[in-house]
C-alpha cells in the first residue's frame, strides 16, 4: 500500500523580522497562497495542510484559509515540532513533508525528489532533505528547502526532543551529528547518532548562497520583482528563476545584505511565556 504523504506548511503572523509576511501580497495573491499552490502541485503528495498557531495574532490566517478553502490546523506558537506532530497525527500521515510559508518559489519537483528518497522501493530512509544547515554546504538556493520524514521518526522526535532548537526548528533532532558519505554527485547518505537513516540530495552546481526566501522587507521586494517578470504565471520552475537572476543579476542585489538565520537562532519570546 502506498504510504500517505502529507505536506505541512508552517507559518505565523508574528515573524520576528517581518510581521505579517505570510499574508503579504505577491503579484496579487498572499504569499501563503503562493506557497500552498506551488506545494500542491507535487505529484507525491496526498494532502497539503497549512499549520498556523492558536495565538490570536493568527486569527486572520485561520480566517483567510477558511475563506480560501485551504486546509489548516492551529497549534503551539513556539513548539513547532508539536504543531507538526499533532497535524500529522490528525491527518494519519505516513510521511511528513516540512515546508515553510516564506518560500514562494518552492518547486514541486524538488518536493517529489525528496519524498521519493523515502517512499521508493527498498528505501530505509527516515529523513530526507535537499539541504542541511551549516557547517554543511548547501547547494540549492535558500528558499527551496524541503525536509521529509516518516511519521514513526517524527513521533520519536516529538517524544524525545527537549532542546529549544529541536522544538522550534522541527527536524534537527534527526540529523544532528550525522556523518555523511557521498554515494554520487547528487546524493549523500548517513546514519545519525540517534539511529536515523539520512539522505541528502545535492545539486551538482552550487547555488547555495542565492537567497530566495522572504524574511525581511528586502526579501519581499526581491520576490515581488521575480513574480513580476513572469507576467502572471505562477507555474515557473526554480531553474527559470535561476535563468532570470543570471540574466538580471541586479535583482539579487536587492536582498544581498540580508543575514540568513541559523538553527542557533531561537525566538527569545518563547522563553517568556
Amino acid at each position: 500500500m502506498k504510504p500517505k504523504v502529507v505536506a505541512i506548511i508552517q507559518g505565523r503572523m508574528s515573524s520576528s523580522r517581518l510581521p505579517g509576511k505570510i499574508l503579504a501580497d505577491i503579484a496579487g495573491q498572499p504569499m501563503l497562497t503562493r506557497v500552498y499552490t506551488r506545494t500542491s502541485r507535487a505529484q507525491t503528495l496526498d494532502e497539503v495542510i497549512f499549520a498556523t498557531t492558536t495565538d490570536t495574532s493568527d486569527d486572520p490566517v485561520a480566517e483567510y484559509c477558511d475563506f480560501s478553502g485551504i486546509p489548516f490546523t492551529r497549534g503551539s506558537l513556539f513548539d513547532v515540532l508539536d504543531r507538526y506532530y499533532q497535524t500529522a497525527s490528525q491527518a494519519k500521515a505516513d510521511v511528513v513533508v516540512r515546508i515553510t510559508a516564506d518560500c514562494p518559489v518552492i518547486d514541486p519537483v524538488l518536493i517529489d525528489n525528496v519524498v521519493n528518497a523515502i517512499i521508493s522501493d527498498q528505501s530505509s530512509v527516515d529523513f530526507a532533505a535537499n539541504r542541511l544547515p551549516p557547517p554543511r554546504t548547501r547547494t540549492y538556493p535558500i528558499g527551496l528547502d524541503v525536509e521529509a520524514c516518516t511519521f514513526i521518526a517524527l513521533k520519536k522526535a516529538w517524544k524525545e526532543a527537549k532542546e529549544p532548537q529541536h522544538r522550534e526548528h522541527v527536524m534537527p533532532f534527526f540529523y544532528e551529528g550525522v556523518k555523511l558519505i557521498t554515494e554520487n554527485r547528487s546524493l549523500q547518505t548517513g546514519l545519525s547518532p540517534r539511529g536515523f537513516n539520512i539522505a541528502i540530495l545535492q545539486h551538482i552546481t552550487d547555488f547555495g548562497d542565492y537567497r530566495w526566501t522572504v524574511d525581511t522587507p528586502e526579501d519581499l521586494e526581491f520576490m515581488r520583482e521575480v513574480y513580476s517578470r513572469f507576467a502572471g504565471r505562477d507555474d515557473f520552475i526554480w531553474k527559470e528563476v535561476l535563468d532570470l537572476v543570471h540574466e538580471e543579476p541586479q535583482l539579487m542585489e536587492i536582498n544581498a545584505g540580508v543575514q540568513h538565520k541559523t538553527l542557533k537562532d531561537v525566538d527569545e519570546r518563547a522563553s517568556r511565556i
